[in-house]
């Protein structure tokens, strides 16, 4: 018994000592086989486990932290740097509130700022709708914008303080029914609906624009702003401003987006020219030269003898086909020097070649500047071939038969840069001026 006895204590012992022993291992030499994988030590050496690689940074960061007895200090000072930052910013902005504008689009041009020069999108897409609207923000001005045929005065909620009145005054029947808008838009000045009116103008291909005056701060009427299509005479850059003519929206000319084609494929045509030809007209002229020298073969040439306010989608087509397959854009004068084939040519890279004469009326001799025409084109360096005479052209045709693909290439670039560059710097001029003056 005693024998039995002893057999189980000592069976008892050595079981104790084993697992001491399994205690001991893992006290000792456990851990000591985790740190590599988890200690900063490790990591300082490059040692990072392919697994946090995989969870990315943020998890990285949590595993590879190592305990700070001082962390929870480190976290209070942080959140205390935040705090006071906060503080200051809203002490640097404080008074300082968002501007709110409103566009009435009431002539075509207006889908030119819109679409084109702040890139803003209108709900519903459908250009045949009654009512269509956007928002954008550039800078502190918030701007909302309305147009439509539905857009009339009177038939619509005005809660803003802040206008901009986009209009068409080329001719007599397009000049009353802006005056009636500005009409409109007095009468909510005088009764202190609104605050601020600013007015974009598609004016008259002369100049002739006198119409607007009387409605001119200036001139004691309520129109602050004044931003003015063609090279006007009243043009100051105080309150009266030139704006670009831009692309033929009021023919459903699109926004353009580059593509790597643009840019790298050959074109097969040196140039192109569809438009009107009037009698007696530089244009006429320009037809003749390039049938003379044989180089209305090598160009894309689709001349009408009369003028059309309305594409077709064949017509468009065939006109968008033109600008993307030629290198250059031939663009005569018509009634003015600036016309739409000008931007239109520089949203398919293809290098606008310029009639740079004054045509017939009342523009140039700005007080800003007293070269005209295109002015304002002229002084943002725009990178076009102005040419004085027709007869100039062969030898421009002649120069751009040698000029190598990759040549070619870097000049689109640098006009597609520069167009949208042009852009980009009107969208912030204009929300200055309003920034500044509302």
């Amino acid at each position: 018994m005693r024998l039995t006895r002893k057999r189980l204590c000592s069976f008892l012992i050595a079981l104790y000592c084993l697992f001491s022993l399994y205690a001991a291992y893992h006290v000792f030499f456990g851990r000591r086989r985790q740190a590599p994988a988890g200690s900063p030590r490790g990591l300082r050496k490059g040692a990072v486990a392919p697994a946090r690689e995989r969870r990315g940074r943020e998890q990285f960061t949590l595993e590879s932290e190592e305990w700070n007895p001082w962390e929870g200090d480190e976290k209070n000072e942080q959140q205390y740097r935040f705090k006071t930052s906060l503080q200051v910013l809203n002490k640097s902005t404080k008074g300082k509130t968002d501007l709110s504008v409103q566009i009435w689009g009431k002539a075509a041009i207006g889908l030119y700022l819109w679409e084109h020069i702040f890139e803003g999108l209108l709900d519903p897409s459908d250009v045949t709708a009654q009512w269509r609207e956007g928002k954008s923000i550039v800078g502190r001005t918030q701007y909302s914008f309305i147009t439509g045929p539905a857009v009339i005065p009177g038939y619509f909620s005005v809660d803003v303080n802040n206008v901009v009145l986009i209009l068409n005054g080329r001719e007599k029947a397009k000049i009353f029914y802006a005056t009636q808008w500005l009409l409109y838009a007095q009468n909510l000045v005088q009764i202190q609906k609104l605050q601020h009116l600013a007015v974009v103008l598609l004016g008259n291909e002369h100049c002739n624009n006198e119409w607007i005056n009387p409605f001119l701060k200036r001139n004691g009427g309520f129109v602050e702003l004044l931003f003015i299509i063609y090279d006007s005479p009243w043009i100051n850059d105080v309150d009266v401003f030139q704006w670009p003519l831009g692309v033929a929206t009021y023919r459903n000319f699109p926004v353009v987006e580059a593509s790597w084609s643009m840019l790298h494929d050959e074109r097969p045509y040196l140039c192109n020219f569809l438009g009107t030809i009037y009698e007696n007209s530089s244009r006429q002229a320009l037809m003749n030269i390039l049938k003379k020298d044989g180089n209305d073969k090598l160009c894309w040439v689709s001349a009408r003898e009369h003028w059309q306010p309305q594409e077709t989608n064949e017509s468009l087509k065939n006109y968008q086909d033109a600008l993307l397959q030629s290198d250059l854009t031939l663009c005569p004068v018509g009634v003015n020097t600036e016309c739409y084939r000008i931007y239109e040519a520089c949203s398919y890279g293809s290098i606008p070649v310029v009639e740079d004469v004054m045509t017939a009326g009342s523009c140039g001799n700005t007080s800003v500047h007293h070269s005209a025409p295109l002015q304002l084109l002229k002084s943002m360096g725009a990178p076009f071939i102005f040419i004085k005479n027709w007869k100039e052209l062969p030898a421009v045709l002649e120069k751009e038969k040698t000029i190598i693909l990759q040549e070619k290439i870097e000049r689109r670039k640098m006009l597609l840069q520069w167009y949208q560059h042009f852009k980009a710097e009107l969208k912030m001029k204009f929300s200055n001026i309003l920034e500044s003056s509302f």
